[in-house]
């Protein structure tokens, strides 16, 4: 359910509302809006790498990773709520709520992620994680209604009227959507021994990373392929409604019907990959995010961004999916949670240099195509690390701790 609860705030916030809304309304289109955009979320995602780690292994100390994900569910809804008073020209308040906001949906991200390996056993945990994903999916695509449909019942306001309720509604969908999870999940871990430095766990993980040497390469893999997922996240109604020239409406439709087959391609793929092997249904997806780069950057017509956008649907659910379930199944079961923080760093550091990337390059080439294109080449690059990649000798390993 807190899959569920959390994706309302990564659809309408990070995905389909407010960052188009950012970039068209509240900066009033100035060139260096999608770079500010992304680099608001790149420092946001700065200070959850610097922080996971340290938090995961004080969750793991005093058995707490529910109390701390309470503490981050708390802290994304009150600042999402706050995005209520981003309006025209509110550049730096948008961005310090942007910023506030997204730390705390992804510190928590990375403690739920560490509930995983104790609600299923490793031969399952490709669909749970898949069903986790695709309900996920579903949340987004509750949240993204209902914010739809206040915009189209307003139609006659402007959106500088209706987006800021829908900051309301997305706050209050997530506080509501995520109590089922603060009363029935219980906190199955034991308190470990006590360190007065949580850091030194963490060096002390990193310095043993040749043990886990599989671990390491997929976190590595998993760095250049999320840096494309997250542009993509981040840039696409943007990228739909500055490239394709798709209205408002026409970008929260797509990203409705994306969430659809985002869901399918989660609940789907979770089976497919504890049949076929993680690896190998892992690269399977990121074969579909490089045909959805080529579609979305030579397409010209609104059908083949549809196109693109399913394909990506598809992709994410599936890739987020399996990606989450490797870590589990590569991490040592005494240290879920600080393993997860390290899954947590490489895919904030994803975000930073994905998006930031990508705005980057549409501000110095002021085009949204070659922005794009260069997005794909960390598919590209996840793909071919990927290859080098044995799950079953690195579970070994994470037994053996």
């Amino acid at each position: 359910m807190y899959d569920f609860a959390n994706s309302a705030y990564t659809t309408v916030v990070i995905t389909a509302v407010f960052s188009a809304y950012f970039v068209a309304v509240v900066s009033e289109k100035q060139a260096w809006s999608t770079f500010a955009w992304t680099a608001a979320l790149s420092v946001s995602y700065a200070a959850i790498l610097v922080t996971g780690p340290l938090v995961g292994a004080w969750a793991d100390a005093h058995a707490a990773k529910k109390v701390l994900l309470f503490v981050t569910t708390i802290g994304c809804v009150l600042f999402t709520a706050l995005l209520y008073y981003a309006g025209p020209g509110a550049v730096a308040l948008s961005l310090v709520l942007l910023i506030l906001s997204n730390y705390f949906f992804g510190a928590g991200e990375n403690l739920i992620a560490a509930f995983l390996p104790e609600l299923a056993d490793s031969r399952a945990m490709g669909r749970v994680s898949g069903w986790g994903w695709s309900l996920g999916f579903v949340g987004g695509l509750s949240a993204l209604g209902i914010c739809l449909f206040y915009i189209t019942s307003n139609s006659a306001k402007p959106a500088s009227e209706t987006v800021p309720v829908t900051m309301l509604i997305t706050a209050a969908f997530f506080a509501l959507a995520a109590l089922p999870t603060f009363l029935f999940l219980r906190e199955r871990a034991v308190p470990q021994p006590r360190m007065d430095n949580p850091w030194a766990r963490v060096r002390q993980t990193l310095r043993e990373a040749d043990k886990y040497v599989d671990l390491k390469r997929f976190l590595i893999c998993l760095l250049f392929y999320q840096a494309g997922i997250t542009a993509v996240v981040a840039l696409a109604a943007i990228y739909a409604e500055q490239a394709m020239q798709f209205t408002t409406q026409q970008t929260i439709v797509l990203i409705l019907l994306v969430n659809v087959t985002a869901a399918i391609g989660a609940f789907g793929f979770g089976y497919l990959q504890d049949s076929i092997g993680h690896v190998r249904a892992l690269s399977i997806t990121l074969v579909g995010w490089i045909v959805m780069v080529l579609i979305a950057g030579f397409g010209e017509s609104h059908a083949s961004f549809w196109v693109a956008a399913n394909i990506a649907g598809l992709c994410m659910g599936a890739s987020q999916a399996a990606g989450r379930a490797i870590v589990g199944y590569l991490a040592p079961p005494a240290r879920l949670a600080e393993f997860f923080g390290l899954w947590g760093l490489a895919v904030k550091a994803a975000s930073i240099f994905g998006p930031i990337t990508y705005g980057a390059v549409e501000w110095l080439g002021g085009s949204h195509r070659l922005a794009i294109f260069v997005t794909g080449l960390y598919f590209v690059a996840g793909l071919a690390l990927l290859r080098k990649i044995d799950v079953e000798r690195g579970r070994a390993a994470a037994l053996a701790d």
